[in-house]
């Protein structure tokens, strides 16, 4: 059966628009070749001249020649972003967070994903558990990297117990395959306490960073551990003397490695640090912040990010009173940062309320799992000046829905107060405390 890849929008300006392709036509082949998924369309659209085999709305076929330069996109975007199914996760990790959910939520927040193609296109981490060997020679093939992979430990009979699947141990050669063929990769270990640190620790950052620089950088990040634990393996949180332990162990191959290898390679995430009560390192620490989306240097590139969108200012006599919401891991740090703003602005006066996370379980500590209701409960009564700034990481993506499914309109007619979603970053944060740059219409920070 022939693949069918219905398209969703074409880009104004682009190639798709000037050949006249539009919403619902249909893609059927490149180069006279099917395409499977996206892996198959990101290498075959890269070529200078491609013959497009498209199926308009009324049946008819369009054999499309077009010109271009190499890295020249055609401006489509599909039903489906993968162009294919999803691919579901077949382990059942010890330390799941889906899997420490309460029932009644909504079904996409039960979905575990575990597809390679998201690694490539999202950044997303995989286990390699469910890469077939096709899959594995189409990113070899096609020299898709960086792909970003979920280790937690190299050692095979462990990690076939972590992931609670006997295959497990034996997806641990694809990183060989992967490396000898150049294919540039990013790894994390989650951190289980008595089970995959101290001796086992050193193994796993032993043998992966044998694999650079295919094997680029590892980051290491604590268990989440949420209330919902009832029948699931027992695993205990990591308190401050336990970090301080993990960040001497880590810091010590840090060392070694930049001599042996001329970078650091295995990166402490932030909480670490937090919960150690260390200062968190400078920018160049962090070796231009591979692995910021795994919590590794966001808090130093946020309070840089700051600092220079204040450093040019002159401040001025504004008058500001504003409340900002974060998680308990974040409330020192935006303490800090609205205190770096006022210095400038005397009279810009924020509050920083920091959530405790009552949905989940006080042990989640983050910002991004806070929910609507714990924001109401807390917050309901207090002084919230003139806005409430809330981060965009507490929201579903590219909407402003919390994660127990309250809208933030329902928060604002419920603390009876104006909700602004500011960005993660720097400059956004500074400019939505100062009230600047606001769309009336919109709650978002304007982009710059």
């Amino acid at each position: 059966m022939q693949n069918r890849h219905r398209i969703k929008e074409v880009l104004p300006g682009s190639i798709a628009e000037e050949l006249e392709i539009e919403p619902g036509d249909i893609l059927l082949a490149i180069n006279d070749i099917e395409i499977k998924d996206i892996f198959d369309y990101h290498y075959y659209v890269e070529d200078d001249y491609l013959v497009v085999l498209i199926e308009k709305q009324d049946g008819e076929q369009w054999e499309l020649e077009i010109e271009k330069d190499d890295d020249e996109d055609l401006g489509i975007v599909f039903d489906q972003n993968l162009m294919d199914e999803y691919r579901s996760c077949r382990n059942k990790c010890m330390f799941c967070f889906i899997d420490q959910m309460p029932p009644g939520m909504r079904d996409t927040l039960y979905f575990k994903d575990d597809d390679a193609r998201l690694s490539f296109l999202q950044g997303n981490y995989i286990t390699l558990t469910n890469m077939s060997e096709e899959d594995l020679e189409r990113i070899i093939l096609y020299k898709l990297s960086p792909v970003n992979i979920s280790v937690h430990t190299m050692n095979p009979e462990l990690r076939c117990k972590m992931l609670s699947n006997r295959f497990a141990g034996d997806a641990l050669s694809k990183l060989q395959k992967l490396a000898k063929n150049h294919i540039e990769m990013n790894s994390q270990i989650v951190l289980c306490k008595g089970i995959n640190d101290g001796k086992e620790l050193d193994r796993s950052i032993s043998e992966l960073s044998k694999l650079y620089p295919a094997m680029f950088s590892l980051s290491v990040v604590p268990v989440g551990l949420t209330k919902y634990r009832d029948k699931l393996a027992p695993l205990d949180k990591f308190g401050q003397e336990d970090a301080r332990k993990v960040l001497e162990q880590i810091h010590t191959w840090q060392n070694r490695l930049l001599k042996e290898l001329g970078t650091r390679f295995v990166f402490a995430s932030d909480e670490w640090y937090i919960t150690a009560g260390y200062p968190i390192p400078e920018e160049d620490y962090y070796e231009g912040y591979g692995q910021i989306e795994n919590g590794v240097g966001m808090v130093r590139s946020l309070e840089d990010e700051v600092a220079i969108a204040l450093e040019n200012r002159k401040g001025d006599n504004r008058q500001i009173v504003y409340s900002l919401a974060t998680g308990v891991l974040a409330g020192p740090i935006m303490e800090k940062i609205t205190s770096l703003i006022q210095e400038k602005y005397p009279n810009v006066c924020g509050k920083v309320y920091v959530i405790r996370n009552d949905f989940f379980g006080e042990d989640i500590t983050v910002a991004g799992l806070i929910t609507g209701q714990d924001l109401k409960k807390q917050l309901k009564g207090q002084e919230l000046g003139k806005y409430l700034i809330l981060p965009d990481v507490m929201f579903r993506s590219g909407e402003e829905v919390f994660l127990d499914d309250m809208t933030a309109t329902e928060l604002e007619i419920a603390l009876q107060k104006e909700i602004r979603i500011v960005e993660s970053n720097g400059q956004s944060l500074v400019d939505t405390i100062l009230g600047e740059g606001i769309d009336t219409n919109n709650r978002h920070q304007n982009k710059r």
